[in-house]
């Protein structure tokens, strides 16, 4: 490697560590990722919400980690099927299931920003997303219907996220009970409701972000939590552990590096290191490995000093047959005809073949015999001999 290449390669390594430094001590990007995991302590995670309900209620919830199809097929427990999540979509058979359960005289529990196409059409509710005419910002006001439950003022959830709210719902058999303001003229619209079903009750929630870990430790917002929950008390809960979006658990052993930003970055580092090692340093380094011609054909130089012998001995007769014999040569290799009878069939095919007249083909052939018979020639018989084979070869 010269000069020149070491230099770039050291100004390229000074701008990676460079950046690398820079990045590593950038303050740490808020993560809204939405995850509502018992475990996550992001702002979007559940981690202040079921630790405090765990809490206050040790003996109560249950960890299902499991799908509701298998555990619901396994002798399930009586109580509250809880699910937050922002989307939870059974399929049918998992539903019918759900739905049996539930109309055995147990509650289910779910909040979400989607519920699954097939239960919202056996509920017959019909959801809608609330936009904004001011910026699109959907920061929603949560409160609750029941005058013992409800709030003097409404409590906010101040960031931007999904606002989805039940536009359709069947009031023979629901019951709303709170509600969600958007907007700077509040227009309230209804977030949380109660279905029966059977001997049972599910409850509909679309605001999840009201049970994350930034919601629930700003101010009292805490309140709107104890408030929901007062609906579900005096039964076991079943915390679902599976619909969630976030990890419940890692399984990648680099979680500790990639989750620390010094450590990531090192092990960045570390990696593109290793890559520009393989690049510049990783080449096999040897003698260049010299260039062998192969043997040139020499035949023909061979033939030309041949026939220059035969001449400077006056041996034109000689070299004159040898034309001939090549002349042979030729006609069976590209006509593919037998020259050992010449005959009449022999001129038409050789004539027909080489487009030329068949009278032309007989006078070649007569010089041929003619040359073939004679003794001795000198030069100026031969010349001619070659000019007539040459000239037959050229425009056959």
């Amino acid at each position: 490697m010269n000069s020149t290449y070491k230099i770039a390669l050291g100004l390229f390594l000074l701008l990676v560590v460079s950046l690398a430094w820079l990045e590593s001590n950038e303050p740490e990007p808020i993560n809204w990722t939405p995850s509502f995991t018992a475990k996550d302590k992001i702002p979007l995670g559940a981690y202040v919400f079921y630790e405090s309900w765990e809490n206050s209620s040790p003996d109560s919830i249950i960890k299902i980690k499991i799908p509701p199809y298998e555990y619901l097929n396994d002798d399930p427990q009586t109580g509250t099927y809880f699910f937050l999540n922002n989307k939870v979509n059974f399929d049918n058979k998992e539903l019918d299931d759900l739905l049996n359960w539930i109309s055995r005289g147990n509650t289910l529990f779910i909040s979400a920003y989607d519920f699954g196409n097939n239960l919202k059409d056996t509920l017959n509710i019909k959801m809608e997303s609330y936009i904004s005419q001011d910026g699109f910002r959907s920061n929603p006001k949560l409160n609750l219907v029941n005058p013992e439950l409800k709030f003097q003022n409404a409590l906010e959830f101040d960031q931007d996220l999904p606002a989805l709210y039940f536009s359709k719902i069947d009031t023979t058999n629901n019951k709303i009970l709170g509600t969600a303001s958007f907007g700077i003229k509040p227009e309230e619209k209804v977030n949380f409701i109660k279905v029966t079903f059977g001997e049972g009750e599910i409850f509909l929630h679309s605001t999840p972000q009201a049970f994350s870990n930034y919601f629930l430790l700003k101010n009292d917002n805490y309140r709107y939590a104890e408030a929901v929950l007062a609906y579900l008390t005096g039964r076991p809960i079943l915390w679902d552990a599976y619909y969630k979006a976030g990890k419940t658990f890692f399984s990648s052993p680099l979680y500790i590096l990639l989750n620390n930003r010094p450590l990531k970055w090192a092990y960045y580092f570390v990696i593109i290191t290793a890559i520009l090692f393989v690049i510049f340093e990783g080449k096999r380094k040897q003698r260049a490995i010299p260039v062998v011609e192969p043997p040139v054909n020499r035949s023909y130089e061979f033939s030309e000093t041949i026939a220059q012998l035969y001449m400077e001995q006056g041996k034109y007769h000689e070299l004159g047959l040898k034309k001939i014999s090549l002349f042979m040569e030729f006609i069976r290799s590209k006509y593919r005809l037998n020259t050992d009878n010449i005959n009449e069939q022999f001129y038409r095919d050789l004539a027909g073949k080489s487009e030329k007249s068949i009278e032309d083909t007989k006078r070649l052939f007569e010089s041929i015999t003619k040359y073939q018979n004679s003794q001795e020639t000198d030069k100026s018989g031969f010349y001619e001999l070659t000019t007539t084979i040459n000239s037959f070869k050229k425009y056959g």
